[in-house]
Protein backbone atom coordinates (compact mmCIF):
# COMPACT_ATOMS: atom_id res chain seq x y z
CA UNK A 1 0.00 0.00 0.00
CA UNK A 2 1.54 3.35 -0.80
CA UNK A 3 1.99 6.02 2.13
CA UNK A 4 0.01 8.67 3.23
CA UNK A 5 0.26 11.55 5.67
CA UNK A 6 -2.36 12.97 7.44
CA UNK A 7 -1.52 16.61 7.57
CA UNK A 8 -3.43 20.13 8.04
CA UNK A 9 -5.39 21.69 5.50
CA UNK A 10 -4.16 24.07 3.32
CA UNK A 11 -5.81 26.91 1.20
CA UNK A 12 -4.98 24.84 -1.91
CA UNK A 13 -7.19 22.02 -0.76
CA UNK A 14 -10.19 24.04 -0.76
CA UNK A 15 -12.13 22.33 -3.96
CA UNK A 16 -11.00 18.57 -3.25
CA UNK A 17 -11.72 18.89 0.44
CA UNK A 18 -15.53 20.06 -0.70
CA UNK A 19 -15.82 17.26 -3.08
CA UNK A 20 -15.07 14.18 -1.12
CA UNK A 21 -17.55 15.63 0.97
CA UNK A 22 -19.93 15.75 -1.33
CA UNK A 23 -19.04 12.17 -2.92
CA UNK A 24 -19.22 10.51 0.32
CA UNK A 25 -22.54 12.00 1.32
CA UNK A 26 -23.70 11.18 -2.33
CA UNK A 27 -23.27 7.28 -1.32
CA UNK A 28 -26.06 7.30 0.91
CA UNK A 29 -29.10 8.55 -1.20
CA UNK A 30 -29.94 5.22 -2.47
CA UNK A 31 -29.84 3.68 1.32
CA UNK A 32 -31.88 6.83 3.00
CA UNK A 33 -34.43 6.48 -0.25
CA UNK A 34 -35.30 3.20 0.80
CA UNK A 35 -35.68 3.56 4.41
CA UNK A 36 -38.29 6.89 3.39
CA UNK A 37 -40.40 3.96 1.20
CA UNK A 38 -40.80 1.73 4.11
CA UNK A 39 -42.40 4.38 5.84
CA UNK A 40 -46.37 3.78 6.78
CA UNK A 41 -47.34 6.89 4.91
CA UNK A 42 -45.43 6.29 1.93
CA UNK A 43 -47.00 3.02 1.31
CA UNK A 44 -50.71 4.33 1.83
CA UNK A 45 -49.47 7.23 -0.59
CA UNK A 46 -49.05 3.98 -3.20
CA UNK A 47 -51.34 2.21 -2.79
CA UNK A 48 -53.79 4.41 -3.19
CA UNK A 49 -52.29 6.07 -6.27
CA UNK A 50 -52.70 2.19 -7.35
CA UNK A 51 -56.46 2.02 -6.29
CA UNK A 52 -57.46 5.56 -8.29
CA UNK A 53 -55.57 4.30 -11.35
CA UNK A 54 -57.10 0.84 -11.48
CA UNK A 55 -60.43 2.31 -10.40
CA UNK A 56 -60.39 4.85 -13.41
CA UNK A 57 -58.67 2.68 -16.00
CA UNK A 58 -59.81 -0.19 -14.78
CA UNK A 59 -56.19 -1.60 -16.10
CA UNK A 60 -54.02 -3.09 -13.66
CA UNK A 61 -51.05 -2.51 -15.79
CA UNK A 62 -51.57 0.86 -15.87
CA UNK A 63 -51.83 0.71 -12.06
CA UNK A 64 -48.65 -0.38 -11.53
CA UNK A 65 -46.82 1.94 -14.70
CA UNK A 66 -48.38 4.41 -12.28
CA UNK A 67 -46.86 3.16 -8.89
CA UNK A 68 -43.60 3.17 -10.77
CA UNK A 69 -43.75 6.93 -12.10
CA UNK A 70 -45.03 7.40 -8.55
CA UNK A 71 -41.66 6.00 -6.89
CA UNK A 72 -39.67 7.60 -9.65
CA UNK A 73 -41.03 11.15 -8.91
CA UNK A 74 -40.65 10.33 -4.97
CA UNK A 75 -36.89 9.55 -5.78
CA UNK A 76 -36.14 12.62 -7.87
CA UNK A 77 -37.89 14.35 -4.99
CA UNK A 78 -35.83 12.82 -2.44
CA UNK A 79 -32.44 13.62 -4.17
CA UNK A 80 -33.32 16.86 -4.68
CA UNK A 81 -33.84 17.49 -0.71
CA UNK A 82 -30.83 15.15 0.09
CA UNK A 83 -29.19 17.86 -2.37
CA UNK A 84 -30.06 21.04 -1.05
CA UNK A 85 -28.97 19.88 2.74
CA UNK A 86 -25.24 19.01 1.13
CA UNK A 87 -25.76 22.83 -1.10
CA UNK A 88 -26.86 23.92 2.55
CA UNK A 89 -23.66 22.38 4.18
CA UNK A 90 -21.10 23.71 1.69
CA UNK A 91 -22.46 27.40 2.28
CA UNK A 92 -22.09 26.50 6.03
CA UNK A 93 -18.72 25.76 7.58
CA UNK A 94 -17.21 24.71 3.95
CA UNK A 95 -17.61 27.76 2.32
CA UNK A 96 -14.58 29.26 4.43
CA UNK A 97 -12.55 26.44 5.46
CA UNK A 98 -9.53 28.45 6.81
CA UNK A 99 -11.80 30.72 8.57
CA UNK A 100 -14.20 28.08 10.04
CA UNK A 101 -11.32 25.65 11.08
CA UNK A 102 -7.96 27.07 10.94
CA UNK A 103 -7.69 30.72 12.56
CA UNK A 104 -7.37 29.52 16.20
CA UNK A 105 -6.11 26.81 18.38
CA UNK A 106 -9.26 25.20 19.16
CA UNK A 107 -10.41 23.70 15.70
CA UNK A 108 -8.67 22.02 12.79
CA UNK A 109 -9.54 20.68 9.40
CA UNK A 110 -7.03 17.88 8.10
CA UNK A 111 -6.38 16.36 4.77
CA UNK A 112 -5.39 13.22 3.82
CA UNK A 113 -2.40 13.10 1.22
CA UNK A 114 -1.20 10.38 -1.01
CA UNK A 115 1.41 10.44 -3.76
CA UNK A 116 0.15 14.50 -4.38
CA UNK A 117 -3.76 13.45 -4.22
CA UNK A 118 -6.07 14.21 -1.56
CA UNK A 119 -7.84 10.86 -0.40
CA UNK A 120 -9.80 11.93 2.65
CA UNK A 121 -10.38 14.93 5.47
CA UNK A 122 -11.61 15.22 9.28
CA UNK A 123 -12.18 18.16 10.93
CA UNK A 124 -13.27 19.29 14.51
CA UNK A 125 -14.29 22.06 16.57
CA UNK A 126 -15.85 22.92 20.22
CA UNK A 127 -18.83 21.61 20.20
CA UNK A 128 -21.83 23.99 20.74
CA UNK A 129 -23.37 22.60 23.33
CA UNK A 130 -20.41 22.59 25.69
CA UNK A 131 -17.04 23.71 25.84
CA UNK A 132 -14.94 20.95 27.15
CA UNK A 133 -16.23 18.26 24.33
CA UNK A 134 -14.69 18.86 20.68
CA UNK A 135 -16.87 17.73 18.20
CA UNK A 136 -15.58 15.21 15.17
CA UNK A 137 -16.93 16.90 11.70
CA UNK A 138 -16.19 16.40 7.72
CA UNK A 139 -14.81 12.64 7.98
CA UNK A 140 -14.82 10.86 4.33
CA UNK A 141 -12.30 9.19 2.53
CA UNK A 142 -12.42 8.02 -1.06
CA UNK A 143 -13.97 4.83 -1.36
CA UNK A 144 -11.06 3.53 -3.47
CA UNK A 145 -8.94 3.83 -0.10
CA UNK A 146 -11.46 2.22 2.18
CA UNK A 147 -10.04 -0.60 4.27
CA UNK A 148 -6.79 0.51 5.30
CA UNK A 149 -7.05 1.77 8.08
CA UNK A 150 -7.34 5.51 7.12
CA UNK A 151 -10.32 6.44 8.57
CA UNK A 152 -8.99 5.05 12.27
CA UNK A 153 -5.81 6.83 11.65
CA UNK A 154 -8.17 10.22 10.92
CA UNK A 155 -10.06 9.45 14.21
CA UNK A 156 -7.35 9.28 16.43
CA UNK A 157 -5.74 12.07 14.92
CA UNK A 158 -8.89 14.30 16.32
CA UNK A 159 -8.67 12.32 19.36
CA UNK A 160 -4.74 13.23 19.64
CA UNK A 161 -5.94 16.52 19.41
CA UNK A 162 -8.59 16.86 22.06
CA UNK A 163 -6.35 15.35 24.19
CA UNK A 164 -3.76 17.76 23.57
CA UNK A 165 -5.94 21.01 24.32
CA UNK A 166 -7.06 19.54 27.50
CA UNK A 167 -10.94 18.60 26.33
CA UNK A 168 -12.51 16.18 28.18
CA UNK A 169 -14.41 13.90 25.54
CA UNK A 170 -15.15 14.23 21.40
CA UNK A 171 -18.17 14.22 20.12
CA UNK A 172 -20.06 13.38 16.47
CA UNK A 173 -23.28 12.99 15.32
CA UNK A 174 -23.66 10.28 12.28
CA UNK A 175 -27.39 8.90 10.71
CA UNK A 176 -28.32 5.44 11.00
CA UNK A 177 -27.73 4.89 7.45
CA UNK A 178 -23.95 5.18 7.66
CA UNK A 179 -23.37 1.46 8.95
CA UNK A 180 -19.65 1.21 8.46
CA UNK A 181 -19.04 4.46 10.02
CA UNK A 182 -21.41 3.53 13.59
CA UNK A 183 -19.07 0.03 13.40
CA UNK A 184 -15.50 2.38 12.66
CA UNK A 185 -16.47 4.46 15.69
CA UNK A 186 -17.65 2.05 18.07
CA UNK A 187 -15.00 -0.15 17.63
CA UNK A 188 -12.31 2.66 18.77
CA UNK A 189 -14.10 3.40 22.05
CA UNK A 190 -17.14 6.02 21.02
CA UNK A 191 -20.47 4.95 22.74
CA UNK A 192 -23.66 5.47 21.53
CA UNK A 193 -25.30 8.76 24.04
CA UNK A 194 -28.63 9.80 21.99
CA UNK A 195 -30.72 9.25 19.57
CA UNK A 196 -32.83 11.92 17.68
CA UNK A 197 -34.65 12.51 14.47
CA UNK A 198 -33.07 14.86 12.01
CA UNK A 199 -34.31 18.40 12.83
CA UNK A 200 -36.67 18.82 9.88
CA UNK A 201 -40.01 18.27 8.43
CA UNK A 202 -38.62 15.42 6.02
CA UNK A 203 -37.16 13.97 9.16
CA UNK A 204 -39.75 13.96 11.48
CA UNK A 205 -42.10 12.28 9.26
CA UNK A 206 -39.40 9.86 7.70
CA UNK A 207 -38.27 8.75 11.32
CA UNK A 208 -34.50 9.76 9.92
CA UNK A 209 -32.31 9.02 12.73
CA UNK A 210 -29.31 10.56 13.97
CA UNK A 211 -27.25 9.26 16.61
CA UNK A 212 -24.74 10.89 18.68
CA UNK A 213 -21.82 9.06 20.03
CA UNK A 214 -19.22 10.50 22.65
CA UNK A 215 -15.87 9.48 23.25
CA UNK A 216 -14.64 9.83 27.05
CA UNK A 217 -10.82 11.06 26.81
CA UNK A 218 -10.42 10.48 30.72
CA UNK A 219 -11.93 7.51 30.48
CA UNK A 220 -10.03 5.87 27.65
CA UNK A 221 -6.27 7.22 28.92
Amino acid sequence: MADYQIRKYQNSDYEVARDIFVAGMNEYISAAFLHVTRQWWNLVVLLTVIFLLFLTSGSFFMATLGMVFALGGERLCFTYAWRRYIDQTLKADLQDIQRSYMEGDVSCFWVVECSGDIIGTVAARPAAETLYELELKRMSVRRAWRGRGIAKALCRTVIDFARQKGYKAVVLNVTFVQHEAQQLYEGLGFLKCQEYFAQTVFGKWSNFRVFKYRYSILGNS
